[in-house]
């Protein structure tokens, strides 16, 4: 809802009005005033601060007789470059402000959830986790990833991720809040608004999303935030990858300390791979399938093995696979991308 932005602009418009002309610019901004409204009826219909703007318009155009239909205020002139020396829309990219502020590239971390689910961490830490329900893969100051499992099969202690919420929290020049939701069989190529990318800030293509697959791989790319995001569908699983800037993912409080890309699984949630596998398909088979796809026989190998046996689902071997090839895209260090256990 932007209705303080609404309630702004007004302020702006009629902070300076003197003498003759005071009534009737008084008339314009509020036609502007009831213009911006409108335009943000529908996100703020439960919003008690634009019901209150509302009726307060209404009551003051009455009071300066003001006619509904007229000219309006003309728009605020986009603020000029600030004193860092960089424009807005320059602030809106996290690299270029980055090595302006610091002389340097950022540092990036990677996370990844897929399969069982499979948690790697940005600490590089491997986990295979139970968590049924709704977790948070991610809960800082810019973003906000949480993941919903359920059971991979009836009976089964193995679950998979089944929806994806990720919200991309308000930045003032770049982008309005937006959020994105996948399920399985249904991976958008749009926010939850429809809309595909940051809105109408200065700023909003610093947020982008574009499909890379059809109903199978979707990426975001948040260039305010120096990160990248991947959504993925491979079987009946949904998988999560993310390239974040250090200082993004760092950026938050220690009321925020549940957060699987940064601690990993809750020992009481993590399942030893090595015990899993009784399933519908035998061991040696899954090993042969996923061979296949992954020669390396790291932790991307073990995780497929393990899911393939305990889902009965040789698609499985698509998760780990593009699990890896994410990993191969967003790894900062190219000799940290196979891990051993």
């Amino acid at each position: 809802c932007k209705i303080l932005r609404c309630n702004s602009e007004y302020v702006a418009a009629t902070l300076n009005l003197r003498g003759a002309d005071r009534s009737a610019g008084y008339c314009d901004a509020l036609r502007s005033y009831s213009r911006c409204t409108r335009r943000t009826a529908r996100t703020c219909r439960g919003d008690l601060a634009y019901h209150s703007a509302v009726h307060g318009i209404e009551d003051l155009m009455i009071h300066n007789n003001c006619s509904k239909e007229g000219p309006t205020s003309p728009p605020r002139p986009r603020p000029p470059p600030n004193h860092q020396g960089l424009e807005p829309l320059a602030m809106c990219d996290y690299e270029k402000s980055f090595v302006y502020k610091h002389g340097q590239a950022p540092s990036y971390q990677h996370c990844a959830a897929f399969g069982d689910p499979h948690i790697r961490t940005f600490h590089d830490d491997f986990h295979t986790c139970r968590v049924e329900g709704s977790w948070p893969l991610l809960d800082n100051e810019y973003l906000f990833v949480q993941a919903t499992s359920s059971p991979v099969a009836k009976g089964s202690n193995a679950t998979v991720t089944s929806k994806l919420t990720i919200i991309f929290k308000n930045m003032k020049e770049c982008i309005d809040q937006k959020v994105y939701q996948a399920e399985i069989d249904n991976l958008p190529a749009a926010f939850e608004d429809g809309s595909v990318n940051g809105g109408e800030r200065p700023g909003g293509s610093s947020l982008a999303i574009r499909e890379r697959s059809a109903g199978r791989h979707v990426e975001i790319r948040a260039e305010y935030i120096g990160t990248t995001i991947a959504v993925r569908q491979a079987g009946r699983q949904l998988s999560f990858s993310i390239r974040a800037a250090e200082e993004v993912a760092r950026a938050f409080t220690e009321e925020q300390d549940l957060q699987l890309c940064v601690t990993g699984c809750p020992r009481s949630q993590r399942i030893s791979r090595s015990e899993c596998c009784r399933g519908p398909v035998a061991a040696e088979v899954a090993r042969a399938l996923c061979k296949e796809m992954l020669p390396v026989e790291d932790v991307y190998f073990q995780s497929c093995v393990f899911d393939v046996v305990t889902s009965g689902d040789a698609n499985f071997t698509m998760a780990a696979h593009g699990a890896l090839e994410d990993a191969r895209v967003f790894l900062p260090n190219a000799e940290k991308l196979h891990i051993f256990q």
